[in-house]
């Protein structure tokens, strides 16, 4: 299936064929017709998906019915005792699936390690599960919406071609943004109105997730991936340039991701929420967490932190504490079957601590307001709060909690540096590093000046000659094409 899911990579050809002709009829052929664009919509999102596998898409239209009709019999339902229980029959489904589909397997092998801690002779099989792409996103999509209709914040959507093409929009399935129906729903209602202006930002976003992806991420994966799995034969020094490769990989793998496809969307004449925003330049952790992976974060904020907090007033700051701990467990899990996500969703909560105690957690400040570069304050707390996100962000990395207790360690007791590089071919300083780690500070720096504004090449606001802006542009489509190598699938497609 892998070869499958890398033809729906966004920057494979066969995806370029594929949104080139969908483009054309979308606008030049349906156009006319609202209902006719939003069936070839439905059409060419449900082909996207198929190509990976036609069995995952039977559950996905499954998925999307039952929560249809859900909808709208929580929303005509008087009786409340009624009315919560379709509300269940939803949320049952949705965890439920995702608990089958991700966890099943992971719960049968903890059990057997138990038993085999305590002597047992007994091992239960784990079952051949075939995992449905995106089943994290479009979950999260459908219980956001029944728990909307269940609480009147939104009205039942009648027309199923609407709610379909809401849960299975082709840009966002497999890795998000989670969009809230409240927001994406209306504009699959209203005759969409080919804008030039928002297709050439979207072009431009595209073109800059497509440098972080093509360019960066996939180009350090090589060195991250070597770290990684030799760590043990490497000098301190080495695991932590593995574990900052490894934070800059990850953030312009997903963010390029996201870029992409917000960029998508706004080709289409959709605004897709916000993903990312410029979470490296945060001033405390919980600073990034409201610039990193924007739509889970929200979205875990509003139906499951909001409502603990709520619970769990009467404790204080103890609440709080607690309240911040399950929903960080809960993002860290959200990633997948592996206790090293649950390990590092529980660092974070526990890096909210000192803010939690000094009552600074919900205060926001704009950095270098007004001016060109940080104060040394500012940079000292952007440089800790990056150095918090890295070190947690190596147990995220690591395969299991024995792996990334033994990466610390070796960190640790290693020689900080030593350029013993056995079976580590390549990872010597070389040209290629050298050049990934500085398009990797390009990056950041184009995302300083541009901290502002919804991506990084949002020029029309600058005092930029249109030579300067098509200069930037050819540039990054030269390197996109001189560092592609093969089609390398997104970090988050498998969560």
């Amino acid at each position: 299936m892998k070869n499958k899911i890398l033809n729906m990579i966004f920057t494979s050809t066969s995806f370029l064929i594929f949104f080139t002709l969908f483009y054309l009829l979308y606008w030049f052929v349906t156009n006319k017709n609202l209902r006719i664009q939003n069936l070839l919509l439905l059409a060419g999102s449900y082909f996207f998906y198929a190509l990976a596998d036609w069995r995952l898409l039977a559950f996905l239209v499954a998925v999307s019915a039952l929560n249809y009709f859900l909808g709208i019999y929580i929303e005509k339902t008087e009786n409340q005792l009624r009315k919560r229980l379709l509300l269940n029959v939803g949320l049952i489904q949705g965890l439920g699936g995702l608990i089958y589909f991700k966890y099943f397997n992971f719960f049968i092998a903890s059990f057997n390690e138990v038993l085999q801690s305590l002597h047992f002779n007994v091992h239960v099989r784990t079952l051949q599960i075939l995992l449905p792409l995106g089943i994290s996103f479009f979950t999260f999509k459908t219980i956001s919406y029944i728990l909307d209709v269940y609480k009147g914040k939104i009205e039942a959507t009648k027309d199923w071609l609407v709610f379909f093409n809401y849960v299975s929009f082709f840009p966002t399935i497999l890795s998000g943004p989670i969009d809230k129906a409240r927001a994406f729903v209306p504009q699959l209602q209203k005759k969409r109105v080919f804008e030039y202006s928002l297709a050439v930002d979207g072009m431009r976003q595209i073109l800059w997730g497509m440098f972080k992806k093509v360019v960066i991420a996939d180009n350090i994966l090589v060195y991250t991936d070597q770290i990684f799995s030799n760590y043990e034969s490497l000098s301190g020094s080495t695991l932590l340039l593995g574990a900052f490769l490894y934070t800059i990989q990850l953030y312009a793998d997903f963010s390029g991701y996201s870029d992409m496809a917000i960029g998508l969307g706004r080709l289409l004449g959709f605004n897709v929420a916000k993903n990312f925003n410029f979470p490296f330049f945060a001033q405390n952790i919980a600073d990034f967490w409201r610039k990193w992976h924007i739509s889970l974060t929200s979205w875990l904020t509003e139906y499951v932190f909001t409502p603990l907090s709520i619970a769990f007033r009467d404790y204080g700051k103890l609440g709080l504490i607690l309240a911040i701990l399950i929903n960080f467990v809960l993002i860290g899990i959200w990633h997948g079957a592996n206790w090293t996500f649950a390990v590092f969703g529980f660092l974070h909560g526990c890096y909210f601590i000192p803010l939690i105690l000094r009552g600074t957690m919900n205060k926001r400040k704009k950095i270098a307001k007004g001016k060109v570069l940080p104060s040394f304050r500012e940079s000292l707390n952007m440089g800790a709060t990056f150095l918090l996100v890295m070190l947690a962000n190596i147990i995220f990395r690591a395969d299991n909690i024995g792996h990334a207790w033994g990466y610390f360690l070796s960190i640790l007791s290693n020689p900080l540096f030593s350029f013993s590089t056995a079976g580590m071919e390549g990872i010597n300083v070389n040209p290629h590093l050298l050049i990934m780690l500085g398009l990797s500070i390009v990056m950041l720096i184009f995302g300083w000046f541009q901290r502002n504004k919804e991506h990084a090449l949002q020029f029309q606001d600058m005092k930029t000659s249109r030579a300067f802006r098509w200069s930037i542009y050819y540039l990054l489509a030269v390197a996109i094409i001189y560092y592609q190598s093969s089609y390398k699938q997104f970090i988050y497609f498998q969560f």
